[in-house]
């Protein structure tokens, strides 16, 4: 049976007419995602996320190893909040100023600190220890069973910047989480940046300290939902 015109017109459009709205579609997923890419590898794969020996200039050339090393000030007593709270406190301008009102208050290297203390603006300091905004991390849950900031952050007592030291990674973490009696050490050596094992045997003391503090739980320590929540 021969086609009539309007059959042989019809014959010719092969793809649905909803078809017509993917040519645009396209156009706009192109665009997005020559945005978004770039965007996504720079970020995502920057020094500011995942190199060790990342170390950003600051706005004040605070020295770690003049105050954590040669005058011995205790961790704690900048960052407030590693004890009771999962985010480690940047001291606000007022705890510098309570030293350097009299210690050395005309000296230039201070002279932001005295600005932001008289502005009210606070100082701008910039992350070092970057985690993914995916990733739960408690700064409490590891310090007060005995888990030292020098675990992950070295030895900040020797810095004069600090520098990142670890990966940061979810492999290196689990290292920890697979085998915590390798980090482990008594809670008021935490913040003791130089303390070393008694005998040297740290799987020794690891092991006691985990069997007092009940971690026994590998399923948990490992479980996704640990630090994905």
């Amino acid at each position: 049976m021969q086609q009539t015109d309007s059959e042989k017109k019809e014959s010719r459009f092969i793809f649905p007419a909803w078809a017509n709205y993917l040519l645009p579609a396209l156009a706009l997923m192109g665009i997005g995602a020559a945005t978004y890419l770039p965007a996504f590898v720079g970020l995502g794969f920057s020094a500011k996320t995942l190199n060790v020996g990342y170390a950003p200039k600051q706005p004040v050339p605070f020295s770690h190893a003049v105050h954590a090393g040669n005058l011995g000030i205790d961790c704690r007593y900048c960052h407030t909040s590693v004890e009771d709270a999962a985010f480690a406190a940047i001291p606000p301008t007022q705890t510098c100023m309570n030293c350097h009102e009299k210690v050395l208050p005309d000296s230039a290297k201070i002279q932001p600190v005295r600005e932001s203390a008289l502005t009210g603006k606070p100082i701008e300091w910039i992350k070092v220890h970057n985690l993914a905004d995916y990733v739960y991390f408690n700064h409490s849950a590891h310090v007060t069973r005995g888990v030292s900031c020098v675990e992950c952050h070295g030895r900040v007592d020797q810095m004069e910047t600090v520098t990142q030291v670890q990966p940061m990674s979810m492999s290196w973490c689990l290292d920890c989480h697979r085998k915590p009696e390798n980090a482990l050490r008594p809670a008021d050596k935490v913040t003791d940046l130089t303390w070393q094992p008694p005998d040297g045997d740290q799987r020794k003391i690891g092991l006691a300290l985990k069997e007092k503090l009940n971690i026994h739980d590998p399923a948990y320590m490992t479980a996704c939902s640990t630090c994905h929540r």
